[in-house]
């Protein structure tokens, strides 16, 4: 069986607030049944998911953002990505860039187009409920997903 080609790959962890928009996105991805879309979710990237992106026309990775990585105010970002070596490649967390890096250099020469979704959280403390302006900026992401769809 191949696999489908667009996949949606969300990590985080649902127990920390904030840091579980990425697995809430993915969940709301998967109920809509979109034929040609995957979804995987983990708690970190890590060297075992290259075989995951093998057989794709294109890749959306998408985590919870911290202020800092996002431009002032916005809801979230969504930029393709390039892949490249980084100090996380030795590590048990990986960067999306580096995860793709990894698959060229050990799987295939041909790589899908990927994008990263990153949404804007502000709250990461454990056993917390998530923020309502997460939730508000996770709303603004699938909007945006949709849009990601016909774009690309």
């Amino acid at each position: 069986m191949s696999p489908a080609p667009i996949l949606v790959f969300a990590w985080g962890n649902p127990s920390r607030a904030d840091d579980g928009l990425g697995p809430l996105f993915a969940e709301w991805v998967a109920a809509l049944h979109l034929d040609g879309v995957e979804c995987l979710v983990d708690f970190q990237l890590q060297v075992e998911h290259v075989l995951d992106l093998a057989g794709r026309s294109k890749i959306l990775f998408v985590d919870a953002a911290t202020s800092a990585a996002l431009p002032k105010e916005a809801p979230y970002i969504l930029q393709p990505l390039t892949p490249r070596a980084d100090a996380s490649i030795s590590t048990h967390a990986m960067s999306p860039e580096a995860l793709l890096h990894t698959y060229l250099q050990a799987v295939d020469t041909q790589l899908a187009p990927a994008w990263m979704l990153g949404i804007r959280g502000e709250n990461w403390n454990l056993g917390e409920a998530m923020s309502q302006s997460a939730q508000n900026n996770l709303m603004a992401a699938i909007e945006a997903f949709q849009g990601w769809l016909i774009q690309h």
